[in-house]
């Protein structure tokens, strides 16, 4: 018996073509401009600190933390500190609706479903979590965060590691077994299992790698929990 729902967001319950095609190319042309202007402001300070000390860089060389800045997004590195700034960039992309954040309509049915039927929902991504929670509150259908009990991002660890799922499990308040963990990637999946939770991985057109997972085409071919 699953009692909760841990999901990915990207090529699980959304198109991750919107994300590689639509939020990437937002982030990189807003970067330069953003951090130039927003250096200033404590929370921007604090991503570019970390970012000097990741990249091993001068913290005053603004424009050399740019251009590893871009660097990150152009060698899809998930730098933890690149995807605070870029949460950043893409609220002011949300609140001028430049773009929604796309979810594919059968995971829009499945997670009402769940909701509905009072199964908590919990969301890891590699994204930061005011990334997620900006994503659902200017998704394709609306406002959905209130569907969701809590947002998880690589601040917990590695996606690829099976100690971030065991921390989730132990934030929860719930056993590893209980957890059903969706996500299209196998590493992630594995890592998952290893620390014990059930996985599921959701094949979509284009991305249907092989891996020890029960494998489903879309959301709405998942049994109940």
């Amino acid at each position: 018996m699953v009692d909760v729902v841990l999901t990915d967001i990207e090529g699980t319950i959304a198109d991750i073509d919107f994300v590689r095609k639509v939020l990437f190319p937002y982030a990189r042309e807003h970067l330069p401009g953003f951090v130039r202007q927003q250096a200033g402001k404590p929370e921007v300070a604090a991503q570019l600190d970390a970012t000097a000390a990741d990249a091993g860089l001068d913290r005053n060389d603004l424009e050399g933390l740019i251009g590893q800045l871009l660097d990150w997004i152009d060698q899809d590195v998930k730098a933890t500190p690149l995807k605070a700034l870029q949460g950043m960039i893409w609220k002011t992309g949300y609140v001028n609706g430049d773009y929604t954040g796309h979810l594919y309509p059968d995971a829009l049915e499945k997670l009402r479903s769940w909701h509905q039927s009072g199964i908590p929902l919990y969301v890891y991504s590699s994204g930061s979590v005011q990334a997620q929670m900006l994503y659902f509150q200017y998704s394709d259908f609306g406002d959905i965060r209130a569907w969701f009990k809590g947002f998880f991002d690589t601040t917990t660890g590695p996606k690829k590691a099976a100690e971030s799922y065991r921390l989730i499990a132990a934030s929860i308040g719930c056993e590893a077994g209980d957890i059903l963990f969706l996500s299209d990637i196998v590493d992630e999946l594995d890592a998952a299992g290893q620390a014990g939770l059930k996985t599921a991985q959701i094949c979509r057109p284009g991305n249907e790698s092989a891996g020890n997972h029960p494998r489903y085409a879309a959301l709405n071919e998942l049994s109940e929990p």
